[in-house]
């Protein structure tokens, strides 16, 4: 049972990988391409650690470290593009 819902969780984290990528051939801005982008790629990395946590509990403490991780690294990432994108270009 445990094994089936791991294949589950890193099934429904590969669909959040290439779900995240559709949008970029669209004709939406760059910004908001990156954020669906940045959103659907962590949802999908965190699902395929927690899948792998199910199959290998015996690391849990490196697979804990590597979600905590992808949620700073990709929050501090998207408010840096936001930053560097409202500022425009204005130096003062």
């Amino acid at each position: 049972m445990i094994n089936a819902l791991s294949y589950i969780f890193i099934g429904i984290g590969i669909f959040f990988w290439f779900w995240g990528t559709f949008p970029l051939v669209g004709h939406r801005s760059v910004l908001f391409k990156l954020h669906t982008l940045s959103v659907a790629d962590t949802l999908g990395s965190m699902l395929i650690i927690v899948g792998l946590l199910l199959k290998i509990p015996s690391e849990w403490p490196l697979l804990v470290l590597g979600i905590i991780t992808l949620a700073i690294w990709n929050t501090v990432l998207g408010y840096v593009l936001a930053y560097s994108s409202s500022t425009g270009g204005n130096d003062e």
